[in-house]
């Protein structure tokens, strides 16, 4: 019989619940009045981006010598879920910031760092992660994009395609194949106000329509070799590095749209009037919301298994951020077209927001790598380690 240590376990401390509750008290009472008119402009909310960043939700991502809070991997999702709650537009506020800046800060040199992760921890610059391409989706190592080396600087030349943040990004971290005999990339910090750099036409999207998504083109863009990121050849690793742990934005995000589709369909479930009686009353209706309620606790224990684990940088972190984002964009999903029908014909039109959660849900599914990709992750661990 074998037991299980508390270090296997997460904890949630005290200070953690305490900004846990400013970022909701935040969420209801900022955020979510914005987020139907965020929806429907299709602007992004730069008031709901320095209301962020004057709390300090901009700085969870980093470490307190860069400006951050230090508080890691397992704080900065509960406060992703949070935001998405309210909204997912929103949310991806707080997940970009990880995920343009994991890059530097995990594969960077010191002065890269200094030199930008206090920028981001202040909310001053926001970052890009520039890694997919219209040819070049779940199979990075396929990317056109190419860097040549010319004496002290690197010339770039590519198309990115999917890319969150364009428009707004003070830089991209741009992935680009440095060796093509023998397929090898590499990662660059290329700042957006660069010549050469195009920020392209922002797509128009199903959901998360305040989060800008654009193509941006390199066309002879040249940067310092001091912008080079970790060792040339290695941008591979430093991409699937960076994903391992920011895939977990996802679940967080997934599992905020779960509750904050489950809180609105119970409130209104108590308060319509069918058959004589409040919706909640009902057989049918109480089925639907125990089952959604589980499967988003389920969610949220699984993503905060995988937030303590990356906080330890545990070996098996892949697998287990791979089975959060699986599980809980699958969950999102499903509780969110429950919660429309839970509202009935009402669900379905934009005065609720539960066609908005439900169309937001979607992207959950497919960005910080497909659910497909998932299950090829989980199992290859799985062999792995067999």
């Amino acid at each position: 019989m074998t037991s299980t240590s508390s270090s296997d376990l997460y904890d949630i401390p005290q200070e953690f619940r305490d900004f846990r509750d400013l970022v909701r008290q935040l969420a209801q009472e900022k955020i979510a009045p914005r987020a139907g008119d965020i929806d429907r402009s299709g602007e992004y909310p730069w008031d709901i981006r320095n209301l962020l960043a004057e709390n300090d939700v901009l700085a969870l991502p980093f470490a307190q010598q860069y400006g951050g809070t230090g508080t890691g991997t397992l704080m900065l999702q509960i406060a992703v879920e949070e935001i998405a709650k309210a909204c997912a537009s929103s949310a991806l506020i707080l997940m970009i910031q990880e995920l343009g800046s994991l890059p530097i800060a995990k594969f960077g040199n010191d002065e890269q760092r200094e030199r930008i992760l206090p920028q981001l921890a202040s909310g001053e610059w926001s970052p890009a992660f520039a890694l997919s391409e219209p040819e070049a989706g779940s199979d990075p190592a396929a990317m056109r994009t190419t860097a040549v080396r010319d004496g002290d600087e690197w010339v770039i030349n590519g198309q990115k395609n999917w890319i969150t943040n364009a428009t707004v990004a003070d830089y991209y971290v741009v992935f680009a194949k440095t060796d093509r005999e023998n397929n090898r990339s590499s990662a660059f910090i290329v700042e957006s106000g660069r010549p050469g750099v195009d920020h392209g036409k922002l797509e128009h999207k199903l959901g998360i329509k305040g989060s800008p998504t654009g193509s941006p083109s390199f066309v002879d863009v040249r940067v310092p070799h001091a912008n080079l990121i970790g060792e040339e050849g290695k941008g591979l690793s430093v991409a699937l590095g960076t994903l391992e742990r920011t895939r977990l934005g996802a679940a967080a995000q997934a599992v905020g749209i779960s509750q904050g589709a489950i809180d609105y369909a119970v409130g209104y479930a108590k308060e319509r009037i069918a058959f004589g009686k409040p919706l909640i009353e009902l057989p049918t209706i109480q089925n639907k919301l125990a089952d959604m309620q589980t499967q988003t606790a389920a969610a949220r224990e699984l993503l905060y298994k995988a937030c303590s684990m990356a906080d330890r940088n545990d070996p098996q972190l892949g697998m287990y951020s791979s089975m959060a984002k699986l599980f809980a964009s699958d969950t999102a999903m499903a509780v969110s077209v429950e919660a429309v029908q839970v509202l009935g014909g009402y669900g379905y039109v934009n005065e609720y927001p539960l066609e908005r959660m439900m169309r937001d849900a979607k992207i959950t599914q497919i960005y910080e790598g497909t659910n497909e990709i998932q299950r090829l992750v989980i199992a290859r661990s799985m062999a792995k380690s067999a």
